[in-house]
């Protein structure tokens, strides 16, 4: 089975961020996605361009315009984000970034009336319909398909650090789970999602594609929802593990981090270098310990089975990309991450507000909105 990865232009970068929509007074979430995206129609009537549904009727995507900076593309977010600000407003209706809801119950959330999603929850029943999360995903233009599987299988080495910055769900249905990011271990419990398995070249991708087709398993690559996937649609690899981000600074903090280090393996590749591929199991055990401590994670550096702690890892992959940062027009948003570090992910500051709070998750959402109005995190 060939499959066609389409011309991109190298390190153009596109940004998808999900948003939950939530009461203003309650902070419960709201059922009212088909309500927004009419209303942000078209004069035409057709719907909106950018501003997308997804599985769950409380929730919408933002989906950037292709862009060559990280800047210009979350600029092109925070554009659609007012628009649909415009909508909520006077429907008592506030928005928040975050990889869970503190408090929602998944029974009582609608599934959007797609085939496609209908299908997706007869086939996984109660893991499909446990799928109330939401999450970033980041698209980065890989000018040559024979590069997207060696720079898939090296950036397998940087989900912990992806995973620890952008953790935002320690609460699932009003439980603190005791991870930092829950959104990360439930999604992998779906068919096809997780982790990727490490294919040599593009002909052993198209030959899983081929494999899982033909049984029925997936109708078509699109259905591979691996952590980090080829989108050979838009000749991008596409990271899409981390969870939703709080707040705009973080927001580009991640999406920058990604956008260089794909630049980065790029650029090794030119060299001739042979990127570094850590085993499997390493790989598998260091998103947990992500998941699970955040940025008090140690992890796993290489095939030797040598730990560190993530945040150390961090500071020197900064200094590392700096002058990737630099070419790229994203050294503020990649600086930015060391702020995150010092003051904590989302998931540290939404226990914090609960605790503050005598354990009042709604104080937590009403924290996240503010949050988002925002576009940082209060300084403590």
């Amino acid at each position: 089975m060939g499959i066609d990865f389409a011309r991109s232009e190298r390190s153009t970068v596109g940004i998808e961020w999900e948003l939950a929509l939530v009461d203003r007074d309650s902070g419960e979430l709201v059922s009212a996605a088909d309500e927004v995206l009419l209303a942000l129609s078209q004069p035409d009537g057709s719907p909106h361009p950018n501003i997308t549904g997804e599985l769950l009727l409380n929730t919408v995507e933002l989906v950037s315009n292709v862009h060559r900076t990280v800047a210009a593309a979350v600029s092109d977010l925070d554009g659609q984000l007012q628009e649909l600000r415009t909508v909520t407003l006077g429907r008592g209706i506030d928005i928040i970034g975050s990889g869970s809801h503190p408090f929602g119950q998944w029974y009582d959330q609608p599934v959007a009336n797609k085939e496609r999603y209908h299908k997706l929850i007869e086939r996984t029943k109660w893991w499909g319909r446990n799928m109330m999360i939401w999450g970033v995903h980041v698209h980065v233009g890989i000018e040559h398909r024979d590069k997207v599987m060696p720079i898939l299988n090296a950036m397998l080495s940087y989900i912990p650090h992806l995973q620890a910055i952008s953790a935002s769900s320690p609460y699932w249905t009003g439980i603190d789970t005791g991870y930092a990011s829950n959104r990360s271990l439930m999604f992998q419990q779906l068919p096809t999602a997780g982790l990727p398995y490490q294919l040599a070249d593009w002909a052993a991708f198209e030959q899983y594609v081929a494999d899982m087709t033909t049984p029925g398993i997936i109708d078509d690559y699109t259905e591979v929802r691996w952590d980090i996937r080829p989108s050979p649609r838009w000749g991008t690899l596409e990271v899409r593990f981390c969870d939703g981000a709080s707040t705009h600074r973080e927001l580009a903090a991640v999406a920058a981090l990604i956008h260089c280090l794909v630049e980065h393996l790029s650029t090794r590749l030119d060299n001739g270098e042979k990127l570094m591929v850590l085993q499997p199991w390493y790989v598998r055990e260091n998103k947990w310990r992500a998941a699970r401590y955040g940025l008090d994670a140690e992890i796993i550096l290489d095939n030797a089975g040598n730990e560190r702690p993530v945040t150390d890892d961090i500071r020197e992959l900064l200094t590392l990309l700096s002058p990737v940062a630099d070419r790229l027009g994203c050294a503020e948003e990649l600086a930015s991450i060391a702020s995150i570090i010092d003051h904590g992910a989302s998931y540290i500051r939404q226990l914090r507000v609960a605790d503050e709070n005598n354990g009042d998750l709604s104080a937590v959402v009403k924290a996240l909105a503010q949050e988002l109005r925002a576009g940082s995190a209060p300084s403590r």
